[in-house]
C-alpha cells in the first residue's frame, strides 16, 4: 500500500515535467540580419553609391557564394532631421552561428579587398564622405 502511494505521489510529480518536455514554442529562430544606419555627407551621395556598387557589393557577393550571407540590401531612407540616416545597409545571415565565422570572412575579405591595414585605410577614407550613425542586430521569428 505504501509503495502504490509513493509511486503515485512520484507519478503526480513528474506529469509537469512531461507536459513541459512537449510543449514547443510557437517560433522557431531564422535569419539574422544586421542593419547599419549611414548619414552621407553633404555632396557626397554619389561618392558612396559608387562605393557600394563597386567593392562593397563585390565583398557581399563573395560572401553570399561562399553561404556566408543570405542577402544585402541598400537602402535610400528620408531623414527628419540632421541626426537621421539617409542610407540604411542590410546584410543577412542564415544565423546567429555564420556571425562566428569570422575566419571565413576575413579570408574572403582579404582576397577582395586587400590586406586588414588596407581595408582599415579605406574604412577611415570612406569616413570623410559618411558617418556610421548606428546599427543594430534583429534576429527573424518564424512562427510555427
Amino acid at each position: 500500500m505504501k509503495a502504490a502511494k509513493l509511486f503515485a505521489a512520484v507519478a503526480l510529480c513528474a506529469l509537469p515535467a512531461l507536459a513541459l518536455a512537449q510543449e514547443e514554442r510557437p517560433y522557431t529562430n531564422g535569419p539574422v540580419t544586421q542593419v547599419t544606419y549611414v548619414r552621407v555627407k553633404p555632396g557626397h551621395f554619389d561618392d558612396y553609391m559608387r562605393h557600394l556598387a563597386g567593392l562593397y557589393r563585390k565583398q557581399m557577393e563573395a560572401f553570399r557564394k561562399e553561404g556566408l550571407v543570405v542577402d544585402y540590401k541598400v537602402l535610400a531612407a528620408t531623414p527628419r532631421s540632421p541626426a537621421e540616416p539617409d542610407v540604411v545597409l542590410t546584410v543577412t545571415y542564415p544565423n546567429m552561428a555564420a556571425l562566428d565565422r569570422s575566419r571565413d570572412f576575413d579570408r574572403i575579405g582579404t582576397q577582395v579587398a586587400g590586406t586588414f591595414s588596407e581595408q582599415d585605410k579605406a574604412f577611415a577614407d570612406r569616413g570623410s564622405i559618411r558617418d556610421v550613425i548606428g546599427s543594430e542586430l534583429l534576429r527573424e521569428m518564424l512562427l510555427k
